[in-house]
Formats: C-alpha cells, structure tokens, sequence
C-alpha cells in the first residue's frame, strides 16, 4: 500500500480516476452553476506557454487571482477528495455520509488537511518537544540577555517601574510564569551573565518554557499555514521540519529571551491573515453561513486583529508584520473598486470591517497592554530618570509635597533641565581631573542633597547668605535678574570661565565648575543672568518672574555670554558617570531651558501659595513613554562585540557568543543548510519573477497557466513579507545582531517550501517524497554537527574546528573546549603534583585532566587561623588556579574574568594546592565566572601557595620575597630541595605517575555513559 503523501500526489499530478468517479465529477461540473471553492492550484500538468498571436486573448488568457473567488471555470476543477483517489463508486455519497473533520468546520482553507495528517501534526509535535526541550535547564545560570528580561521579570514582582525599548506583552508573559512558579522577586538581580540561579529559588526552568513552548507551536503553525496556502502535505512537512531544525530558532527559543514570543506571533498572524483570505474568496451562500460577513469571516478577520496586536506588543518590529497585512489588504480592497458587481454601499463594509478589526483591535490590544504595564510597575524604580517629573509624581515613592509658588531671593531651590529626562543640576565634592581642576557641576537624575541650591542676588552689597532673623522681607526674581548659584553642601558657587568643557573639547563649549570657600563672597564669573522663555512659561505671572515649576527659563553667564547647557553625554568613570553640563555660546533652545522643581524659603508663611505637579493621564502618560522608548532606542548606536549589519544576515557570516562556561559554550548561529536554501529561493524568486516580466513584455501566455499563476501569487506574498522584515533594518544605525534577522526567516522558509513544491510538480510522487527525505536528512545533519553549540554539550576541539570551517567568520572559540571527549567526565581520584607554565615557572596544581569539568570555585580560606594550618599566615582571598599543559593545546586563557586587569607575573603564577581533590564540586561561585578552580573536599584544606621563583645566578634556586616562608613550607610538603636536577626527577616521576593514573581513568570513561549520545 503507499502512503498517504504518495497516494495524494499521485493523482494530483494527473493520474487518471476510475471511470465512475469521472462520470461523477463531470456531472458536477456540469449543474454546478458557481463552485464556492478558493482558486488552487490545477490538478493538470503544466502547458506550454503559447507564442505571441494577433488574436485577442479570451477570458481564460487573463492571469487569475488565487485570492479571488473570480477565476475561469476552465482553471477551476476541483481537487479530489479522499473518496474519491480511494475509488469509491459513488463518492459525491460518501462525502454527504462521512461527518465534517474539524478542519472543514473551522474553515479558512484547512478543509484540505485530511485525518490522516493529524497523526502527522501529532508525530511534529512530539519531535519538535525533544527537538526544542531537551536539557533546557541546562546551563544553570544567566545567558545572555537573561540579564535584562529576567531582570525585568524581577522588577515586575517588586512592582518597580523601569524603562524598556520594547513593548510590555513579552515580559508580561514570562512575569506570570514566574509569579506562577513561585518567583517572590528581589533574591536574585540576574545581574551578570554566568551568574549561577543556586539556591535562590529561581524558577528558571519554567521561564524558559514560555519562549520554547512557542518556539515548539511554530512547528505545527508553519504546517498548517502551508496547507492553507493549497501546498501539498508533503511540501507543508518538509517546511516544518525545515522549521524544526534550525539551530538559530532553536537556541533563541531556550532561553528567557522576547525573540521566540516575537516570531511566534509574527506567523500566527500570518495564518490567521491567509485564512482570513481563504474565507473572503468564498462567495457567500444565502444562509450567510460562509463567505465574507459570515461568523468564520469576522472570526478570522479578529483573530488577525488580535495577532497583529500581540506581535507589535512584543517588540516594534511586529509592525513590519502589520505592514505585510496592510499591502495586501490594501490589494483586497483596491480589487474590490475595480469590480463593477460591487456596490458601493458593501464596498463601504469591507473597507470599514478591516478598518475595525485591522486597525481599531490591534491598536486597543497595544494601548492595553501598557495599562497592564502602568498598573503592575505602580512604585518608583530605576527607570525614574528616563520619564518627566510629572511622570515620576504618579509613582510611590517618588511624589512630591506641596511646594512654594514664588521663588525669592534667598530660596533654597532644585533646578531641573526640561529636555533631557528632567536630571537635576548637581555637584559634589569631586574635581575635574583637567581643565580648571575645580569641582565638577553634573545632571544628576535621582534626588539628592546635593542637588539643592541657594539663590542670591549679584547687585546687592554683598553676596553672602542672608541671615532669615534679620534679612529683609523676601523679593521675588523678576525676568533678566542677575543671580549668584550658591552650593550649601560644598560652599561653592556656580562658575564659568574660558575654559572648554571636560569632554565636549569644542570653541563654543565653555567649563561649568564650583568655585570658591566657605566665607568666600566670589567674583564675576559667578553671575548669571535670568532669561524667562515667555513660550514656554505657564502662567502670566510665570513669564514675568520666576515662579516653581511653571516658569521656563535660560542662565546666560554674564562675561561670556554663553548659556547654561546640558546633553545626553556621559562623563567617564572619574565623573561617575552622570551627564556633562557645560555653558554653550550657541546652545539648542531645549537643551539650555531650566525650571525650578522644588522652593523653600524661611521667611515665606505657611499659607504662602503653592504649587505641584499636574497628574497626568494615562494617554499622556503612554505618549510620553513611547517618545522615550523611541528616542532610547535610536541611541542604541553603540558598537557591540557580537553585533551584525544586515547584509551579513542571509550569508549567515557570524553569530552571538551567549554564554561561555565550564568548557562549554551556547553561541547563536542558524543551520547552514537550511539558511542557504532560504537564500537560494528568495535569489530564485527574483530571478524567476524577472523572467516572467520579461517573457510578459515579449508576448508570451505564461499567466494563461494556473498552476504559474498560483505559485507566483503565492511566492509574492511570501517574498513580500520577507522584504518588509528584512529592508527596514538597512536604515537602522542602532546596534542590530543576527536574531532580528528571524521573523524574515520564517518567510524565506516557507517561500523554500513553496519553491518545493513548484519544482517537484511534474515529478512522481515516490521520487517527490525520496528528495524530501535527502532534504530533511542534509538539514537534520547541519542541526547536529552543530548542536552542541546550542545546548550547551560536549564538543571537543578537533571538532569545533572542522565546524568552523563551514563559517569562515564563525567567532566562537574552540579554545574553551577540551581535546577530548572523556574529559568532560569526573575522574574518581586525583594528586597533586607539579605543573609548568608557559614562561617556565613551576608552581603546584592537582594532577587532572587540564581544564576538566570538576574543576569549579574555590572555597575562600577563612581570615582567621580557624580551620588554617598553624604554620600558614591568614590570607584574604584563595588566587585563582589556572591550569592548562601545553601538551593538551593552549594555555586556557580565561583564569581572569573580564572586565579585570591582568594579574602581575608572580600573580599569575599563583595556584592552590588540593589535597583529596573530590571528583565533582557541589557548585561554583558566581564571581568566577568561566574561571575553572579545583574545589576542595569537605574537611580538606586548600593551601594557598606563592610559586615565585626567581632565577639566581648563584644557582641556589632559592625564592626570594616575602613569601619565602609559605614557600619553604611548600618544599617540605612536594620533597623539593633547590636542586633543579633533582626537581626535574621529581617531575618526570609525577608525570609517570599521572600518565599511569590517566590510562586507569580512560578504561573507566568507557564504560560511562555519554550524556550528548
């Protein structure tokens, strides 16, 4: 018997029914007025495209529209039903008698999936949850971006607000596995990436189910979309497989990561927008039961609605999916104009009808899920900073009290830039490290004491701060003051002078510092003109004198003429990082404007006026929130180390390093086979659709063929979508890396699909299923040479390298992986004994296969002579062991973690002696990330050992230093006397000793069990 595949492709190609079921097709045929079938693909053979004639072309010539019910009746036979390939002898019967499959009564186009293909979406399932969940809690600690989604899951429990560039429904999604798996929040920051989850009782495991449980549902989805673009079962299954095993889709859906959620929402769209076009092409029978404005209708029309809602609340570049959507509705609608059967009135309907659910639901969908955010993020956080005042007022812990209206002369204020997240002018007691030396004047976005200033009047006698007991009565500042800024905290005042700006080094950037002393009244420099922008200001009152909060205005320095001026740069480390202000000869209008935020004056009584903060509502509260995110995300223009353009993406040049530890590693690269294949049909359809142009222009019927008008329909619309998700980011300048390459992806793959199922049309269907499986088998041999990269398994050197050559740009090191395989395996037994590094010196280490995965952190050695040999002194940190013999490759380069300086040459020739080394630690620290460190055993003592050795011309050996002692002691415990002959004896007899101990050891790993097989 053949199979399903088989039995259908055959009669699809053109082979003859029984008689009976012939005579029954064409009676059909023939007292079927209109056949309320979508336009597929003909069951014949494709023709010869005839040569230019003079004749004017019939109906049937035109190229029909596979999304239009109106297609000639000559391209419009019916596809054979399972009854009647089976030969039944009456199969119109059959089909009445057999009951409706689910497929059928959900409609939009599934009506083609046969029973038989459920055990098919059964069997993709079941494949693609080993495929997608194997070892998922495998590393157990923090990969890559885990650091901000998991961090941000954090946040959403602690209900603290913080500012993303990505819309909320992702991180939403993966807070409530959290919160459902019992995530309290707070005992874990998933601040580094390596970083061990422990014993914090992070739910890790069920956060990284969400993104694979819907990188899993891409599988099944991508099948049904390609049976409802009228693809055969067997093109639909290579696509999914295809789907199934590529190494990209895989690594990014294991992780806590928005990708997979993003994708996932990408092709549900799409199917829902396919089915709602399979629905629409139906003409509508009288019972309104199917065809446009049925109840299927409306229901595939919202649920694409509700799709494309979802994926643009994922991340932004959902809206290249409702740009998809939008083109081709928009041809809907436009073909629907040219149709003079249309009224006007219905052509109103369909227009409105997308408009609601196509417009209407996704926007309510996006706007509904920063309610959500709003509601769920209700105290102050880090992400204060990046929001307006008014903002930060609405959250808790972040509200102001009243405060008074009238600044006057002797107020202690708070100033506030407008323009850049509203920081506060600030100073600290530390100096630039150039230029004038002074103390630094920074945009501060937090609250602080050193934010507050005292305001005085320059032209009064004196400049020294009134006394409140005998100071006259309070003046108000009116507009073109001059004024004195005076710092309480450090008695200095706000002063400028010809000096250029700490980091903005340009002619018209002047130096802003603090100068002077305590009792100090100051010097000219020290004056500053008030300038109210009459514009800006809120109030009558505001634009004539300085008012809290609602006037507006700029600082010129009176001698320079330059103004007060701040901008999103950054001071380096020795100015804490916070924002450079500078005083500007020619300054943007935003950026130099100023309002005091907070007024306090001890002479104003206490029914003085005063002045707060407007709340906001919540639509001005989401405007400005997408304002920041939009203009955060443009300044994401910084270089990244694994960072990619996108004329690199379809070439697959390089990947992402996500997470290096233990001598394994987790780096993102897709299935080079498979991402060739999507190159070679996007580069076809072009060159394809090209030709059909051309042959077009030269007179040739190519469209007058069914069968070339519905691959090329259904190519465009594939292509199409693979274009508006991938251009767009050519005129990005922000950082972009492979995985925004993946919605495009899964366009590209269903378009090698489709291009499938073209090529093979004319073939027979036992050849057609034999290059499916040679395809399936080719891409399921590229997912495993290079799985070990994304479940973080067992690879070995020689075999990183040989995979490297399949990319010749691929980044990943093959120096964090062992030579061979047994020595991922722990070893029962070990002894210490002596190693030489590369520059020669000899310190001590256990005797181990190098860089083995038993070796994990040290345990520090207690400060006191607690649980300390007596003849030790107290030390404060164990050093780092770094261990690897030049016979087993090169030196292991990571014993220092990054970020940190490099050790000096004694330092690095630090090791630890371990006696009773145990085969496994029970776990690691996560401060030495990727740092490999015997473990000592319970009830051991690690001996910290200074191996400095230094070359004596007298020839006695001797270590100088220090630590000559902890030395000495070292020689008595490993027998060594200064005799470099007979030190050597000693080595090689180790060395014997450890190959004899690694020869028992190989024995033993063969008999163990390999994790990765």
């Amino acid at each position: 018997m053949k199979s399903t595949f088989a039995a259908n492709d055959e009669d699809e190609v053109g082979s003859a029914p029984a008689l009976p079921v012939a005579l029954v097709q064409a009676w059909k045929r023939a007292t079927a007025p209109m056949e309320p079938l979508r336009a597929r693909r003909t069951l014949d053979r494709p023709t010869t495209p005839t040569r230019p004639s003079d004749t004017t072309p019939s109906v049937t010539q035109y190229p029909p529209d596979p999304y239009s019910a109106k297609v000639p009746l000559t391209n419009r036979r019916r596809k054979p039903s399972l009854s009647d390939r089976t030969g039944s002898p009456d199969g119109k019967r059959a089909r009445r008698d057999a009951p409706a499959s689910l497929w059928s009564r959900v409609g939009g186009g599934l009506d083609v999936v046969q029973p038989g293909e459920n055990r098919v979406l059964a069997g993709l399932i079941l494949l693609g949850s080993v495929v997608r969940l194997w070892k998922i809690g495998r590393p157990s600690s923090v990969v890559f971006d885990e650091v901000h989604f998991g961090g941000f899951a954090n946040k959403y429990i602690q209900s603290r607000f913080f500012m993303d560039v990505h819309p909320p429904l992702a991180k939403l999604l993966i807070t409530l596995v959290a919160f459902v798996s019992g995530f309290k929040g707070g005992s874990f920051d998933f601040k580094d990436i390596g970083r061990e989850y422990g014993p914090e009782n992070v739910p890790y495991i069920a956060m990284r189910l969400l993104p694979a449980t819907l990188g899993l549902a891409l599988i099944p989805l991508a099948y049904l979309t390609l049976r409802a673009l009228q693809l055969r079962p067997a093109t639909a299954l290579l696509g999914s497989l295809f789907i199934m095993f590529e190494n990209g889709l895989i690594t990014q859906s294991r992780f806590i990561l928005l990708d997979s959620p993003l994708i996932f929402f990408t092709a549900l769209s799409v199917f829902f927008w396919v089915g709602f076009s399979n629905e629409n092409d139906v003409p509508r029978d009288r019972g309104g039961r199917v065809g446009p404005f049925s109840r299927r209708w409306w229901v595939w029309l919202t649920l694409t609605g509700l799709a494309l809602g979802a994926v643009v609340s994922c991340k932004w570049v959902g809206l290249f999916t409702i740009a998809t959507v939008g083109v081709y509705t928009i041809v809907q609608l436009w073909n629907l104009l040219g149709d003079l059967r249309v009224p006007i009135p219905l052509l109103a309907r369909h227009f409105l009808a997308r408009a609601v659910c196509l417009i209407a639901v996704p926007v309510v969908f996006y706007i509904s899920m920063f309610a959500i955010h709003f509601a769920v993020l209700s105290n102050s956080g880090e992400g204060d900073g990046f929001m307006s005042s008014e903002f930060q007022h609405t959250l808790r812990g972040h509200g102001m009290e009243d405060t008074f209206a009238d600044v006057m002369i002797g107020s202690r204020v708070t100033i506030r830039h407008v323009h850049t997240q509203g920081g506060y002018l600030h100073s600290h007691p530390s100096t630039y490290p150039g230029g004038s030396k002074q103390q630094q004047i920074t945009l501060y976005p937090h609250r602080d004491d050193n934010n507050v200033w005292l305001v005085l009047n320059a032209t009064a006698d004196t400049a020294a701060i009134p006394d409140p007991e005998h100071h006259a009565p309070p003046a108000p500042v009116p507009d073109h003051t001059t004024l004195v800024f005076h710092h309480p905290s450090t008695h200095k005042k706000l002063h400028s002078h010809d000096i250029r700006a700490p980091i903005t080094e340009v002619d018209y950037q002047n130096e802003v510092s603090g100068y002077g002393f305590e009792g100090f009244e100051g010097d000219a420099n020290d004056h500053w003109v008030l300038e109210i922008d009459q514009a800006e200001s809120d109030g009558r009152v505001a634009k004539k004198q300085l008012e809290t909060l609602r006037t507006k205005f700029r600082l010129r320095h009176l001698l320079t003429g330059c103004y007060l001026f701040s901008h999103k740069v950054k001071l380096p480390d020795w100015g804490f990082e916070q924002q450079e202000v500078t005083c500007n000869k020619n300054p943007s209008r935003e950026n130099a404007l100023w309002y005091v935020e907070t007024n306090v004056h001890p002479m104003l009584p206490a029914d003085a006026k005063k002045v707060n903060y407007r709340r906001p509502s919540f639509l001005a509260k989401f405007v400005e929130l997408q304002a920041v995110m939009w203009q955060t995300n443009q300044g994401l223009t910084d270089r990244h180390a694994y960072d990619s353009r996108p004329h690199s993406w379809p070439l697959l040049l390089r990947g992402i390093n996500f997470w290096v530890k233990d001598h394994r590693q987790i780096y993102l690269i897709g299935n080079p086979f498979v991402w060739a294949l999507s190159t070679i049909a996007v580069l076809s359809y072009v060159a394809i659709r090209g030709l059909l142009i051309l042959r077009a222009q030269r007179g040739y019927k190519d469209f007058a063929n069914s069968q070339v008008v519905f691959y090329e329909r259904v190519a465009t619309f594939l292509f199409s979508g693979w274009f508006l998700h991938y251009f767009p980011f050519f005129l990005m300048g922000r950082q972009l890396f492979l995985h925004h390459y993946f919605p495009a992806l899964y366009f590209a793959l269903l378009l090698v699909a489709t291009s499938f199922d073209f090529a093979t049309a004319r073939l027979k269907p036992r050849l057609r299923l034999y290059i499916t499986g040679v395809l399936v088998f080719a891409a399921v041999g590229a997912w495993w040479y290079l799985s070990p990269l994304a479940y973080a398994g067992v690879w070995t050197r020689s075999q990183c390298e040989s995979a490297k050559k399949l990319g010749r740009n691929w980044d990943f090191s093959c120096a964090d992986f062992h030579e061979r395989k047994s020595d991922y395996y722990p070893h029962p037994d070990a002894v210490a004994t002596t190693a030489t590094s590369s520059d020669g010196a000899t310190s001590l280490a256990p005797a181990v296969q190098p860089g083995r995965a038993g070796f994990e952190p040290v345990e520090k050695a207690p400060a006191s002579g607690v649980g300390a040999p007596p003849h030790l002194p107290p030390v404060e940190k164990l050093a780092e062991a770094v261990w690897d013999a030049e016979r087993d490759g090169p030196l292991f380069e990571h014993g220092v973690e990054a970020g940190e300086k490099p050790k000096k040459e004694e330092e690095q020739m630090t090791t630890s002696v371990v006696l009773n080394q145990p085969a496994e630690a029970p776990g690691a620290h996560p401060e030495d990330e990727g740092v490999a460190i015997p473990a000592a055993a319970e009830g051991t003592t690690a001996l910290p050992v200074k191996a400095i050795v230094q070359a004596d011309e007298a020839g006695g050996g001797k270590a100088a230093g220090p630590d000559a002692e902890v030395e000495a002691e070292a020689e008595k415990k490993v027998g060594k006397t200064g005799d470099h002959e007979h030190e050597d004896v000693e080595v090689h007899e180790a060395e014997a000793d450890v190959d004899a101990l690694e020869h028992e050891q190989e024995q033993d790993a063969e008999d163990l069990v390999d994790e990765e097989h």
